[in-house]
Order: structure tokens, then C-alpha cells, then sequence
């Protein structure tokens, strides 16, 4: 065998090794996932609360319990996580909010959210209706391809 044919064998092997490696490791954290998924649904609870601010934050800035803090990894603490502080009932509360939501979540208004510890799941106005979320802000590139368009007498493209 030549060279070139034994160290293109060898790449394919740890190629594959890989990818089955990847696989594995993928079903695992996917059923760890899901045993998370069904706590978090076991817990939930309705609460209504005063939105005061949200913001994304360093775990270690959030104001959030010291037990929350020394259980993340290491890794993620320096990671930016949404954050939302709520008055429930007297107190003023630190809670942590799905990142899904996050946009849909009005601050200064009284709303009804699903929460499972300190983590938010899900939130609707008082009345039970949905909150939509506003609409995103277009690029600067997509405005100025507009504005040509509109000098140009073309239609804009949405």
C-alpha cells in the first residue's frame, strides 16, 4: 500500500470514530434532556407577577442564590443568561427566564407566567391572553435596500 492510501485509511477510521462518538454522546445528553423536560413540567406553577426588569446577565452578577451559582459548571458561568427580576406577591424575586420567551416578556406590566423554581417557562398577559412579541428591528443593510428600492420605484422585497 502506498503512503497516501494508509494515512487517508487512518483519517477515515478516526473520522468515523468520531462521528460514532458524536452520536452517542448526542442520545445521552437528548435523555438527559428529556429527564429535565418532565422535573420542570412536574414542578410548574402559575403565578402572577409585576415584570421590573430583564436584562442578560453573567450568572455570577445576577443576584440569583449562591446553591444556583456553585451548581452550574464552570464553563458556563461566565456565559450571559436571561434574567428577570419580578415582584411575586411582596417580595422582589431574581428569576431566570427561557431563552425562547425572553423577547415576549414586557417589562413594568403585570402578567401570569408558569414557573418551575426560578425558572420561567412560560407567559401570558392577566387575562390569559398571549403576549406577542414585538417585532424585530430590520438590519441596517435590508433599510438601506429598501430606501434604494423606494427611490429606484421599485417594490420592496419583505
Amino acid at each position: 500500500m502506498s503512503t497516501l492510501s494508509i494515512v487517508l485509511l487512518v483519517i477515515t477510521i478516526i473520522l468515523i470514530a468520531g462521528i460514532a462518538l458524536l452520536y452517542f454522546l448526542g442520545k445521552k445528553a437528548q435523555k438527559k434532556q428529556a429527564a429535565q423536560q418532565e422535573q420542570i413540567e412536574a414542578m410548574k406553577q402559575r403565578i402572577t407577577m409585576l415584570i421590573i426588569d430583564k436584562k442578560r446577565m453573567k450568572i455570577k452578577d445576577a443576584g440569583l442564590p449562591q446553591a444556583v451559582v456553585e451548581q452550574t459548571p464552570k464553563l458556563l458561568r461566565g456565559s450571559k443568561l436571561p434574567v428577570v427580576k419580578a415582584k411575586v406577591g411582596p417580595q422582589i424575586m431574581t428569576l431566570v427566564c427561557d431563552e425562547k420567551i425572553f423577547d415576549m416578556v414586557p417589562v413594568k406590566k403585570e402578567v401570569k407566567a408558569t414557573v418551575s423554581g426560578i425558572y420561567i417557562t412560560e407567559v401570558k398577559g392577566l387575562h390569559g391572553k398571549p403576549i406577542v412579541a414585538p417585532p424585530k428591528k430590520k438590519s441596517f443593510f435590508k433599510r438601506a435596500v429598501e430606501k434604494a428600492q423606494e427611490k429606484a420605484g421599485a417594490k420592496p422585497i419583505k
